[in-house]
């Protein structure tokens, strides 16, 4: 126990995850050298709940998913942390020698540094659990990339009564070793619809014969971006992308069906609110323009994530307290999504980025390339990132 603990004073937690940075690298590297896709995480899980074990801690798993959790102290008052441990249908090119096993499945995202990073901080917890003012519930959440992992957790009641929930994401656009929190809109929702469009075939030689639905298709694409050019305030971001489209029989025959598949983004709620009832009515009325039949099914799926601003300002100083002020680096919101935004359901949410660029490493790719690699120094520092923001919620002496 360090000089400061013994008086008593605010532990920090800097120089002991600093000396497990070989034990984290060593589980991030398992994690990289074994990927496995959404809500198929069965090893993962088994080698997480093992380590947990190692350190005095009882996982509890789930019978019909993957993933787990583990407590570290006791009482009413808990903090959530949560890290994610699936991997993309990505082929490897790194070239690392702990490069994926698996073939065409790669952890191109990060997670394997994020569950890492998570075990470090359940370490560096149960070192000190009499000492928390609380109870912090370690969350390796199954089938991220799926958009929708998290909501199996919420629905278990994992995130009920916590006091906040505390998330990272190792970032390639973000230089190492500096770490990103700021309160407020940080990332979109992701709402996925589906658009038929449903027409008369007829042979190609007389399209007067039939109603083409390749050329409402087309009409509707266009159409649909009048949403985000003149439904939208332009001062709130919107992205309508589809990325799908499946239709016709034959070079010679005027197709009846054609589907569609796409996305919508917003960091605002109040727009996310509006878009599927403007989309159902762009789609409706420009089909029939050209005698065809439009229908819109609309699912949603995480919502934005905004990070709460006073567990953010506990955030940040818990990241200068660790790293000094200068470890704070500014970064724009951005268009991504994350179901991280489901546990905010249920209590204030901070969502931090942690630099994995490193250009003097060649660590320059973007997160889900083939060539993605965290920078390996960021992994102790988010390990003592997750520990000190839990102690300090825990702790803080002027709210219950």
């Amino acid at each position: 126990m360090d000089k400061k603990t013994e008086r008593g004073e605010r532990l920090n937690f800097a120089a002991q995850a600093k000396r497990l940075q070989a034990d984290i690298v060593r589980d991030r590297r398992y994690f990289h050298r074994h990927p496995e896709l959404s809500f198929q995480e069965k090893e993962t899980s088994a080698y997480i709940g093992a380590r947990l074990k190692e350190m005095g801690l009882t996982p509890h798993t789930f019978e019909d998913y993957y993933g787990l959790y583990a407590d570290v102290g006791r009482g009413e008052r808990m903090i959530l942390l949560r890290a994610d441990i699936d991997a993309l249908p990505v082929c490897e090119k790194t070239g690392a020698d702990y490069a994926s096993q698996n073939e065409g499945v790669m952890h191109a995202c990060g997670h394997d540094a994020h569950a890492a990073m998570l075990l470090g901080a359940a370490r560096l917890l149960a070192d000190h659990a009499d000492q928390l003012g609380g109870r912090v519930r370690l969350l390796f959440e199954s089938a991220e990339e799926s958009c929708y992992g998290a909501r199996y957790y919420v629905e278990q009641g994992i995130a009920d009564g916590a006091l906040a929930v505390f998330g990272q994401h190792v970032w390639g656009d973000l230089n190492a070793p500096g770490i990103n929190i700021e309160a407020g809109q940080r990332m979109t929702s992701c709402d996925n619809f589906t658009i038929k469009v449903s027409g008369k075939s007829a042979h190609a030689s007389a399209p007067n014969d039939g109603v083409d639905a390749i050329v409402a298709a087309a009409g509707l694409i266009t159409a649909i971006q009048t949403i985000v050019s003149r439904k939208n305030d332009p001062r709130n971001s919107l992205a309508i992308s589809i990325g799908e489209i499946h239709g016709g029989q034959r070079f010679n025959i005027i197709a009846d069906t054609v589907v569609m598949k796409g996305t919508v983004r917003t960091h605002s709620p109040e727009t996310r609110a509006r878009v599927e009832g403007w989309l159902r009515e762009v789609v409706e009325s420009t089909a029939s323009v050209y005698g065809a039949a439009g229908e819109l099914e609309y699912e949603y799926f995480p919502s934005p994530v905004i990070n709460d601003e006073h567990y953010t300002h506990l955030a940040q100083k818990a990241a200068v307290s660790l790293f000094g002020p200068d470890c704070l680096l500014p970064m724009e919101k951005t268009m991504l999504s994350e179901d991280f935004s489901y546990y905010e359901q249920k209590a204030p949410g901070v969502f931090a980025f942690i630099g994995a660029r490193n250009e003097k490493t060649g660590m320059v790719y973007k997160n889900h390339n083939e060539r993605f690699e965290a920078d390996e120094e960021g992994l102790w520092r988010g390990a003592a990132l997750y520990a000190q923001f839990a102690y300090d919620c825990l702790n803080e002496k002027d709210r219950s």
